[in-house]
C-alpha cells in the first residue's frame, strides 16, 4: 500500500460503538493493524492533551478516540500506553478532565508524563532538541492528533502534535529561537515529526475547533477520522475538507519546500468515505499572530505552568 493513502472514516459522534467501528475501519484500510503493532511491542498514543480543558472544548483528542484506539491494540497484543508533555498542567491532569483514567485503568492501560529528556540530533542542521525517552523507548507511536484552527499556523492536523514529545517548557523555548520566521519553526517541527517516525497518524476531526485555536477556540462538529502514514498526506485531505487550500497551510507549504511526505493532492489515494459533499466552507480561521514568543511570555508562561504542576500535586494527579 502506498504512503500517500489516506483514509476517511465517517463518525458523527463519540459514542463507543460508532468510534470503534470508525477506528477499526481507519486501520483495516490502511491495511490492517498488523502492518504497524505486533503483538507484545510498547506502543505509545500520542494524543493532543494540550491543557485541561473538558471535551466540550474540542482542545484535546478525544477520550474516546484515545480508549478504542489503545482497546483495539490491547486486543491485538499490544501494550499501549498514552503520553504526552501538556502545554499546561500534566498529563494526569489532562486525562482527568477528560475522565478517562477509570476506564484505562480497566483495560490495563498506563499514561506517562513524555518526561526525561534526551538531547536529540534533528534534521539536516543537526537541531539539539530535548525529546522524552518515554516517547524514544516506545516500540512504536501511534500519532492521535486533533484537528484544530489555530492562531499562528492557520491550522494543525497531524504534523505538530508531535512536538509534544519535546519535554515541558521546551517547546516554548522553541517558538523563542525559531519562530522569528513561520517557515524555519515548521521546519523544525517536521523535523521532530520525521526524526520520531510515527507508525500511523489517525486525525480526531469528530469535533473539531475552529476560531481562535489551539485552546480558546469553539467546538464544532465535522464528522471524521483522517489516518495515514504520510502526514503531509494527511494534512492536505485535513485542509480540503474544510476548504482551504494546502498551501496556505504554512505546515503543508514548508513541508512542499523541504520534499518531505506528498505534497500534491492528486497524488493521495483517498479511501474509504467520500468528502466532497461534506466539505466545510465557513471554517472560521483565526488572524494571525507572530509564532515566536517574546522571553517575558515564556516567563510567565513557566510562573504559571510551575503553580498548575502545584495545584495538581495538592489534589494527587501525577499517577502512573
Amino acid at each position: 500500500m502506498a504512503d500517500s493513502t489516506v483514509a476517511l472514516t465517517r463518525c458523527t459522534d463519540y459514542g463507543r460503538e460508532q468510534v470503534s467501528d470508525a477506528i477499526s475501519r481507519q486501520f483495516e484500510l490502511l491495511g490492517g493493524l498488523g502492518r504497524f503493532v505486533k503483538a507484545g511491542d510498547s506502543v505509545l498514543l500520542k494524543p493532543n492533551l494540550i491543557a485541561p480543558r473538558s471535551a466540550r472544548f474540542a482542545a484535546q483528542t478525544d477520550a474516546a478516540v484515545i480508549l478504542e484506539t489503545a482497546r483495539l491494540i490491547k486486543d491485538f497484543g499490544g501494550r499501549p500506553f498514552v503520553g504526552d508533555s501538556p502545554a499546561w498542567s500534566n498529563v494526569f491532569t489532562c486525562i482527568g478532565v477528560l475522565k478517562m483514567q477509570d476506564e484505562l485503568k480497566r483495560l490495563g492501560v498506563g499514561v506517562r508524563q513524555l518526561n526525561r529528556a534526551k538531547w536529540c540530533s534533528v534534521g539536516s542542521r543537526g537541531t539539539k532538541v530535548g525529546i522524552s525517552s518515554v516517547a524514544l523507548e516506545a516500540d512504536v507511536i501511534i500519532n492521535l492528533p486533533k484537528f484544530k484552527a489555530h492562531q499562528q499556523l492557520i491550522a494543525t492536523f497531524a504534523v505538530k502534535n508531535m512536538f509534544g514529545c519535546v519535554v515541558g517548557k521546551q517547546k516554548a523555548f522553541w517558538h523563542f529561537a525559531r519562530g522569528k520566521d513561520r517557515g524555519d519553526f515548521c521546519e523544525l517541527l517536521i523535523e521532530i515529526y520525521r526524526f520520531l517516525a510515527p507508525a500511523v497518524t489517525i486525525v480526531d476531526a469528530v469535533t473539531v475547533m475552529e476560531g481562535m485555536g489551539p485552546i480558546r477556540g469553539k467546538a464544532r462538529k465535522l464528522g471524521w477520522l483522517i489516518g495515514g502514514v504520510d502526514p503531509v498526506a494527511c494534512e492536505i485531505v485535513c485542509s480540503r475538507l474544510v476548504n482551504l487550500e494546502p498551501c496556505e497551510v504554512p505546515i503543508i507549504r514548508t513541508a512542499m519546500q523541504m520534499g518531505f511526505g506528498c505534497g500534491d493532492i492528486e497524488s493521495v489515494d483517498v479511501v474509504g468515505d467520500g468528502f466532497a459533499p461534506a466539505v466545510c466552507k465557513d471554517f472560521e480561521i483565526p488572524r494571525q499572530i507572530p509564532v515566536r514568543f517574546s522571553l517575558p511570555h515564556i516567563l510567565r508562561s513557566i510562573c504559571k505552568q510551575i503553580a498548575l504542576l502545584v495545584k495538581s500535586a495538592i489534589k494527587g494527579d501525577g499517577q502512573d
